[in-house]
């Protein structure tokens, strides 16, 4: 099984950004599609993007076109979701998932993921 760990999260100001970075280990991330979710607090844990095996088809969210960039390094075994011009908002813990397989298309549902990390927190102050 593929373990998956987030790292980067932390406190900024509105307009600022963070990269989030998800390492692997256990298995080759290249053999995985991959995805970030978000949890705000007392709420679901929503999609926010993902990317496939190769990195050649990305999904967004709408409320996050335009600011966050998912992409991958499969040599380094890491995914990142790069985050700018943050909002309040987008205050929440964010998770890594994957989903194994050199597949097609977009899965945006917890359920289509079976791997997760333990979240990292990002928190967005005006």
């Amino acid at each position: 099984q593929v373990q998956l760990t987030e790292s980067g999260g932390g406190q900024v100001q509105t307009g600022n950004s963070l990269r989030l970075s998800c390492t692997a280990s256990g298995r080759r991330l290249e053999n995985y599609g991959m995805a970030w979710f978000r949890q705000a607090p007392g709420k679901e844990r929503v999609f926010v993007a993902n990317i496939n095996w190769n990195g050649d088809e990305r999904t967004y969210i709408d409320a996050v076109k335009g600011r966050f960039i998912i992409s991958r390094d499969n040599a380094e075994n890491t995914g990142y979701l790069q985050m700018n011009s943050l909002k309040p908002e987008d205050t929440a813990v964010y998770y890594c998932a994957a989903r194994f397989g050199q597949y097609s298309g977009s899965y945006g549902r917890t359920q289509d993921y079976a791997f997760w990390g333990r979240g990292t927190q990002v928190t967005v102050s005006s």
